[in-house]
């Protein structure tokens, strides 16, 4: 099975390019819903969330409160490091057990898409990766208008992650994404035609 991975920047439009993807029927795995299962109440990763950041990221109903954490990672990047170590070995279980699946299945083709993809270390996961890139002030932009948060907030979560000239430099395929969602549409229907993937799918 070919394991496309799909990274790049926050705000850089890669769950859209993913949809997108999708639509032509292509698997998806998406390692920011891994995160997600792999800290649901009675798990070993949030029993251990929980213990690091004490109760302030803990919701009334036993959930973890997603933004509190953010908070604290974004503003503090050792805090970031320690709960990728949390969390890490058990997405990497969930994603495997999910490629297996499709493998079992017989799927040609499979999208990993994961933020992190280059900076922890799962490459190994994928055959490829395909970079979703924006210029940083576009970037800027749509991270406060999607979170609705300040430019400066903005700047530090940009601050803390790989630049997105250095993350383009890993992809074999780079998906800009600067225009509107028609455009971007368009090319990942032309580059889904040109990678053969999901042939006779198309949504034109």
């Amino acid at each position: 099975m070919r394991v496309i991975g799909l990274t790049g920047g926050i705000a850089s439009g890669k769950s859209t390019v993913a949809d997108l993807i999708a639509a032509h029927g292509i698997p998806v795995i998406d390692a920011d819903q891994l995160s997600r299962d792999a800290a649901l109440p009675g798990t070993e990763a949030l029993g251990r969330i929980a213990e690091v950041f004490g109760g302030k990221i803990m919701n009334h109903d036993g959930t973890l409160d997603r933004k509190a954490l953010s908070d604290i990672i974004f503003a503090d990047p050792g805090a970031r490091i320690t709960l990728e170590g949390i969390l890490h070995p058990a997405i990497r279980k969930l994603a495997e057990n999910r490629l297996a699946e499709l493998r079992d299945k017989g799927e040609p083709v499979a999208l990993y898409v994961a933020p992190l993809l280059i900076e922890a270390g799962a490459v190994y996961r994928v055959d490829e990766i395909w970079v979703v890139h924006v210029d940083r002030s576009t970037q800027l932009e749509r991270l406060q208008r999607r979170d609705g948060i300040s430019r400066e907030d903005a700047m530090k979560r940009l601050s803390s992650q790989m630049p997105m000239e250095e993350k383009r430099k890993h992809g074999r395929v780079v998906i800009e994404n600067c225009g509107t969602l028609e455009e971007l549409k368009t090319r990942v229907d032309e580059l889904c035609r040109e990678e053969k993937l999901g042939s006779g799918k198309w949504e034109l």
